[in-house]
């Protein structure tokens, strides 16, 4: 099972959702940004170094805010999401083809990873 944290960054109302590469597994897919738990490393470390390295922004966990478990066809993952706040940082997408920022009631427009299906959600029952 691979780990990877998602954060959910909330600003002014709008959700941060980031498109996979066309490259990448799960190409084209719509996804809360995050990465790969490196050995040694907490997840919530991760998404703080994960957030640094493919947007330039620097942020702070707020609250753990729930993970999914889906198996892929060549791969399972435990996604762990948090609440995470923007602390500085002008954002630059190194790793992703798209990014936006959009409101809750759009977010159904959006095609998203597997993965994140449960995170998206529970995230609508919050927020409307």
């Amino acid at each position: 099972m691979i780990n990877v944290t998602a954060a959910i960054l909330i600003k002014n109302g709008l959700i941060l959702i980031a498109k996979r590469k066309a490259s990448d597994a799960l190409s084209n897919k719509w996804e809360f940004p995050g990465g790969k738990i490196e050995i040694g490393e907490s997840p919530e470390e991760c998404l703080i170094r994960e957030l640094k390295e493919e947007f330039d922004i620097n942020t702070e966990i707020e609250k753990y805010f729930g993970e999914s478990i889906y198996q892929y066809p060549d791969f399972k993952i435990k996604l762990i999401a948090y609440r995470v706040k923007w602390i500085a940082g002008k954002i630059k997408s190194t790793s992703h083809d798209l990014y936006k920022w959009i409101k809750i009631n759009n977010i159904d427009n959006y095609d998203f990873a597997e993965a994140d299906k449960p995170l998206v959600k529970k995230l609508k029952k919050e927020m409307l």
